[in-house]
């Protein structure tokens, strides 16, 4: 069975809790339960992994160069800052999904600069958890 890691960078843990008028009130735990609904049906299995440290994020993106089919990341925060974290993604060379719950676009000048995007197969942004559902989706259509 193909396997699809989702990786979630800083602060992502803190859904529910965090800003819910532009995150809403869904916590991480709701989303990859979501997810392994919806991995069930599409006949894949799903790791989840999350992280508040870059490094951490590195290395995990660097373990799965074997037994990993694609990867989606909702890199946070690292979106705008993390050049080792596209590094290790050009590295592997599985195709990737970036997401984002709110629409960065419509945000801050700081977060419109993703430094994943151009080496990603798309992203998808504003949709909610919806995004990552669309994400799966489109990963194991590749895949």
């Amino acid at each position: 069975m193909k396997k699809v890691l989702v990786i979630n960078g800083p602060n992502i843990n803190m859904l529910g809790v965090r800003e819910p008028e532009i995150y809403g009130n869904i916590t991480l735990k709701g989303i990859e339960n979501e997810l392994s609904s919806l991995a069930k049906e599409l006949k894949v299995e799903v790791d989840f992994f999350q992280s508040n440290h870059e490094g951490a994020i590195v290395d995990k993106i660097q373990s799965s160069l074997n037994g990993i089919a694609g990867i989606i990341i909702n890199p946070a925060a690292f979106t705008h800052t993390s050049v080792a974290i596209r590094d290790a993604f050009i590295a592997i060379s599985v195709p990737i999904i970036e997401v984002h719950i709110s629409n960065i676009y419509a945000r801050e000048e700081f977060r419109h600069k993703s430094y994943i995007a151009a080496i990603a197969v798309g992203q998808i942004t504003g949709l909610g958890i919806d995004g990552y559902l669309f994400a799966l989706r489109k990963i194991v259509s590749l895949i």
